[in-house]
């Protein structure tokens, strides 16, 4: 029996335009690590895979696999952790550890994308796409042959547009990222 839909988590970076690792950072008391498992998890992913690499960190709730390539980009992280989803994975939902707005729904609506035929959905905001995204089991070699340097599934999707299914998100989580101390700063004010 296959499982439905897996979480990858992509958390290796070192953050260093913000100084430290992304996945440490402490957004509102939870490690940003911590805080994207549970939202793979609560939006309906199992299992849930973690690619550390910067840092080792214990983690709970999910498979942490670690990058010995991290230094070369979100690209060896992405293949690394499509090649650690168990065989009987359909499809995956994959994040990053720097958006912590991002909410659950987002992901039900994604793996609910999904089971209503999408082989690829991308979470919408404001019209424009971007992450989480989810990808069917017959896409990932194709996504990890495309996932070089500091890219993950992006060439892909610019390569088949045809494939992708925009799922709205607006009201229920923001993309925006945590890329630096002031984008920090101002996450933690609003």
């Amino acid at each position: 029996m296959r499982s439905a839909s897996a979480g990858l988590l992509l958390a290796a970076g070192s953050g260093s335009r913000l100084g430290r690792p992304k996945a440490l950072v402490e957004f509102r008391g939870e490690r940003l690590v911590d805080r994207g498992i549970r939202m793979l998890h609560d939006g309906g992913c199992h299992p849930v895979v973690v690619v550390l690499g910067a840092v080792t960190v214990q983690v709970r709730g999910a498979v942490a696999v670690r990058n010995p390539r991290w230094s070369s980009g979100m690209g060896s992280s992405l293949r690394i952790g499509l090649d650690a989803l168990p065989g009987d994975v359909e499809r995956v939902v994959i994040a990053l550890v720097d958006q912590p707005f991002i909410d659950p729904q987002a992901v039900e609506r994604l793996i609910g994308a999904g089971r209503d035929g999408a082989s690829v959905a991308v979470a919408s905001y404001g019209g424009r796409p971007r992450n989480p995204v989810l990808i069917a089991r017959e896409h990932f070699a194709e996504v990890a042959e495309l996932a070089v340097g500091d890219v993950g599934a992006r060439p892909f999707l610019r390569a088949h547009p045809e494939l992708i299914t925009e799922v709205a998100c607006d009201d229920v989580g923001d993309p925006i990222d945590i890329d630096t101390q002031a984008d920090l700063s101002a996450l933690h004010a609003r």
